[in-house]
């Protein structure tokens, strides 16, 4: 039977959960949680976001294989015949010659993995991966991995998806606004003043994103520190060693490095995950703002003149409760 404190501390909890202490110290647990990490977590989003197509920025920003050129061209199948030299364990997918004179050809190779190599028209040499990565997506690369400091950029990334973890389970219980008014906590108000406006945000924008950052939290803890994981799959689902396939544990863990870059289900989800991507970014800068309306604005003088009055005047009500 629960007791009449237990069912207090429920009803308060499903009607006015603003008033509930546990609530409250999630709250703050949050709010620094989010004020320490969120820079980083934002730019680990924005970074994210743009290698989601990396292989378009590095196709857009590498600069085009100028060829000497010298005699006349070789025909497809006398190019096809000079990749297969070059390359015997792979089959020659596609060879694409470009109308201008002076540019290299590109020949796409099967054979275990992918890869497109870079041949001379003229001579038939290989020249290179077409794939190959550009200084600036390289840096990119290693700034959304490594935050730019080698093993310890990477041990303090692993930890930093841990902390979006915390934002996020954290963020579920204090989205709760009350079975009054929960309806409020999806969608942005209409005609709302700025404070009220930057509030719905947040809260709308946190909970329809929450799941795939919830995804990004653990893999990209995953990517931080793979042995503890692997150590953890292996401990559930022990590896068959006798077998050479590939065991559920391993599976799992490969789906975990696919579903955090996006790259291999195609464009439409490839934008997908560009546009969620993105919420880390936008959750810190409205969390951030209204910080400053809660905690950092009454510590600075006020300025003379009625400059604020169309802000929406004294905070409402909802922010000072939370």
């Amino acid at each position: 039977m629960t007791s009449p404190r237990r069912a207090t501390v429920w009803t308060r909890w499903v009607r006015q959960p603003q008033s509930v202490w546990l609530r409250k110290a999630l709250f703050q647990v949050h709010l620094w949680t989010g004020i320490g990490v969120g820079l980083y977590i934002s730019v680990a989003s924005l970074t994210g976001s743009a290698l989601v197509f990396r292989r378009g920025l590095n196709a857009l920003l590498r600069p085009a294989t100028i060829v000497l050129q010298s005699g006349t061209r070789l025909t497809e199948n006398q190019l096809r015949a000079a990749a297969q030299q070059a390359f015997p364990r792979f089959q020659i997918a596609r060879i694409s010659i470009p109308t201008r004179q002076d540019r290299a050809a590109e020949v796409f190779l099967v054979g275990g993995v992918r890869q497109t190599r870079l041949f001379d028209p003229y001579t038939g040499k290989d020249l290179g991966d077409a794939d190959r990565e550009v200084p600036f997506v390289l840096w990119l690369i290693d700034l959304h991995d490594n935050l730019l400091g080698g093993p310890t950029g990477k041990f303090v990334d692993g930890l930093g998806g841990f902390l979006l973890a915390l934002l996020c389970m954290t963020g579920v219980v204090i989205w709760w606004p009350g079975i009054a008014s929960w309806r409020r906590g999806l969608m942005v108000g209409r005609g709302a003043n700025w404070k009220r406006f930057n509030f719905d945000l947040h809260s709308a924008v946190g909970f329809w994103t929450v799941v795939a950052l919830f995804m990004w939290a653990i893999t990209g803890a995953y990517l931080g520190y793979p042995e503890p994981f692997q150590r953890f799959v292996d401990v559930v689902n022990p590896p068959n060693l006798e077998s050479l396939e590939p065991s559920t544990s391993d599976l799992v863990l490969e789906w975990f490095g696919r579903l955090h870059f996006g790259r291999t289900f195609g464009t439409p989800l490839g934008v997908l995950w560009v546009i969620v991507g993105l919420a880390p970014a936008m959750l810190f800068v409205t969390g951030a703002i209204m910080w400053w309306n809660r905690v950092l604005r009454d510590r600075f003088p006020k300025p003379t003149g009625d400059w604020n009055k169309g802000a929406g005047g004294q905070e409402d009500s909802f922010l000072k409760n939370r």
